[in-house]
């Protein structure tokens, strides 16, 4: 084996090395200087709620909601008990912490993310969201270790060094995540016990063979010797470090975010931060018979909003909140309609959320569309791609150039406004002009038109897809000028069915949902 295969093949099995009792991922070393700029030391944490969380349940469309009931009677939160967000979405009674964020102007939610040609397997959805891929490419790397190699080529070699001492990304967990897979290795270190934290025992170093077995253990060796040389600055910062904010409920989740304040306060230099709450598949018993506001999925979304709200506190209480911007993520959202066993199946879309005392406050995007009468396959409609999200916060908060987005991203990146005064904006686009917007007939048999009314000359792209959000006509992108247009959308081709047309205007995103009848 090549020692760059053998590289790539340990972080991606995450090797475990004893950490002095506490288990690590052996990582190669890593940089920090340059996904932000030099003399920045801002800080992104990301939660990543693995399972595929319900949307519709968590951020709840008042405007639907009569549709929403029809289609999951046993599952959906009565709209008595929802907790006021807007005029047109209720929270889970369990979200009280994101409400209050979101009442502080400390949360930004984007509706209706996920990406073209949905995968609603687990697996493969999840490396689609870690590496930032299309539908059909296999990636090998993270979207984090992308940047971090093409800034850095060659790297592991020569670090740590004196001049960047601190690992450049932090996993919270039992493996590394593939967000920061490099081409030659893994920018994160995973850390399982932040209470136990020591050293790393290579063993009695005897001379070693003169081979092949001994040139690639030398090498795990010096690899080891390295997670050594990054557990000094982690010790410090943990040591050093400081929580000011009492009100941490006693979950693993609150308890990782407090150690990230802690390393934080204690002065680690780690640009990066990944967490991992598992259990959102709620395929059954996502809501007790009986009482929907209890259950799995609201044992969860209180332990993600307790935390997180527990967290800014404290971020707040340390003279941080400046430097320090969170987001969530979820592989894909749940189906329209429930299932008989009170649960929830694997769906396409859902909402994101930023937070931060940096972020432009609000609601990006519509509320998901609800029909009275819903495919049983039928998803939340994409509006917004995941990787312009990514690359959103990349240019505000990281200052990445938006053609260096493009290349590491996807080139059909959009900007959204993510930061305010805390950060350089850098879209100029027209996101927030106001687009009206409709389908006629609707239904239709062979064709129907997208009428929209633009304020502005625009760049109009439109696509259809399906149910399950698979793409399958792409109409192409026109330039078109301020004032009413109406677009002819031939669709004789299709099969009777839903359909969704997604509208790209510059760079803000709608979605229509339209039948088609048979002759």
């Amino acid at each position: 084996m090549k020692r760059r295969s053998f590289i790539k093949n340990t972080s991606a099995f995450a090797l475990p090395a004893l950490f002095g009792g506490m288990n690590v991922t052996a990582s190669a070393a890593q940089r920090m200087a340059s996904l932000i700029n030099n003399d920045s030391d801002r800080v992104l944490v990301l939660i990543d709620m693995n399972g595929g969380n319900d949307g519709l349940n968590s951020f709840v469309p008042l405007d639907a909601y009569d549709n929403l009931y029809n289609a999951r009677p046993n599952v959906i939160i009565p709209e008595s008990k929802l907790l006021s967000m807007t005029d047109t979405i209720g929270l889970h009674p369990e979200m009280q912490g994101i409400k209050n964020l979101y009442d502080n102007a400390n949360l930004k939610v984007v509706q209706g993310v996920g990406y073209p040609n949905q995968n609603r397997s687990h697996f493969r959805s999840a490396d689609i969201w870690n590496s930032a891929s299309d539908a059909d490419v296999f990636e090998s790397t993270g979207w984090m270790g992308r940047y971090l190699d093409d800034s850095f080529p060659g790297f592991p070699e020569g670090y740590p060094n004196s001049e960047y001492e601190h690992p450049f990304a932090i996993t919270l967990g039992k493996s590394i995540s593939s967000t920061c897979q490099g081409e030659g290795s893994n920018f994160s270190l995973a850390i399982i016990d932040t209470d136990n934290i020591g050293g790393l025992n290579t063993g009695i170093e005897e001379e070693l063979p003169n081979d092949y077995y001994g040139d690639e253990l030398a090498f795990l060796i010096d690899t080891f010797k390295k997670t050594n040389e990054y557990a000094t600055p982690v010790i410090e910062a943990v040591e050093n470090g400081n929580s000011q904010y009492s009100g941490y409920p006693d979950t693993r989740l609150a308890n990782q975010l407090q150690v990230v304040a802690k390393m934080i306060s204690g002065g680690l230099q780690t640009k990066v931060y990944v967490l991992k709450l598992g259990g959102f598949d709620t395929h059954a018993d996502q809501v007790v018979a009986g009482d929907s506001t209890i259950g799995e999925h609201a044992e969860l979304l209180a332990d993600v909003s307790a935390s997180i709200y527990a967290f800014q506190q404290d971020i707040k209480a340390l003279g941080l909140e400046k430097r320090v911007l969170g987001m969530t993520f979820s592989e894909f959202g749940r189906k329209i309609k429930s299932n008989a066993g009170f649960g929830t199946d694997h769906g396409t879309a859902a909402p994101m959320m930023i937070f931060g005392d940096c972020v432009i406050p609000g609601i990006v995007g519509d509320n998901p569309e609800i029909a009275e009468d819903v495919d049983i396959d039928e998803g939340v409609a994409m509006q917004y791609d995941f990787r312009s999200v990514y690359g959103s916060v990349l240019m505000d908060w990281f200052e990445v150039p938006e053609e260096k987005v493009k290349t590491l991203l996807t080139p059909e990146f959009q900007y959204i406004p993510i930061l305010g005064d805390c950060a350089i904006i850098s879209g100029t686009d027209d996101f927030n002009q106001q687009v009206e917007l409709t389908a006629s007939p609707n239904p239709f048999i062979d064709k129907f038109n997208i009428e929209l009314q633009l304020e502005r000359t625009s760049s109009v792209t439109i696509d259809l897809s399906d149910v399950q959000g698979r793409r399958i006509k792409s109409i192409g992108s026109r330039t078109l000028q301020a004032g009413a247009h109406k677009i002819n959308i031939e669709a004789h081709d299709l099969a009777t069915g839903v359909y969704f047309a997604r509208i790209q205007i510059g760079n803000k995103s709608k979605s229509v949902r339209v039948v088609k009848m048979g002759s």
